[in-house]
């Protein structure tokens, strides 16, 4: 899955979303609200199918989305000193009971070499999903898988996995 997978599936998803459940009532694209989080996440960073390192990560979902897509940003850093800080779209689905949740998301950011791994060139895009569980409070409790690499735009396009526990919480 790292070529992309995730990114074309929060396009696909979300294109059909919102044209069932957006353009016929408010606009495909139209501004809506939707619940904000906070989001901090750690699991282990790896290259070429090796652990190689952890991550702290921590992302805002913001209240702000056009039709489907809830605009997101995030930074992450890693026990080697690695960073990236990007922004995005994220889309979520829920069951019927809003307990269990599925999320993908696509983000473009900026990749800053520690003494980890070297991606190819600075800028990196990151996408993933993440499956969990609400609680009644809104705080969601996830397991999220992520890939990051340069989709092409240098010569090396090595990418980077991480498979994390992440913890989020509303902030309305």
């Amino acid at each position: 899955m790292a070529d992309g997978t995730f990114a074309v599936l929060t396009l696909a998803l979300g294109l059909w979303d919102m044209s069932q459940n957006h353009c016929p009532n408010q606009g495909c694209l139209a501004y809506n609200q939707v619940p904000s989080y906070t989001a901090i996440s750690g699991g282990g960073v790896y290259f070429q199918d090796e652990q190689v390192d952890e991550e702290i990560y921590i992302r805002r979902d913001t209240r702000k989305a056009h039709g489907p897509f809830q605009m997101i940003y995030g930074l992450s850093v890693t026990g080697r000193g690695d960073a990236w800080a990007g922004l995005g779209h994220a889309y979520t689905m829920s069951n019927r009971s809003q307990t269990a949740y599925m999320q993908l998301h696509a983000m473009t950011g900026l990749y800053l070499q520690g003494g980890g791994p070297d991606l190819g060139g600075p800028i990196e895009f990151r996408s993933g999903i993440e499956f969990g569980l609400q609680g009644r409070s809104g705080a969601r409790f996830g397991l999220a898988y992520d890939h990051r690499s340069n989709a092409g735009l240098y010569d090396d396009n090595l990418g980077l996995e991480t498979i994390q526990l992440r913890v989020s919480i509303p902030t309305n």
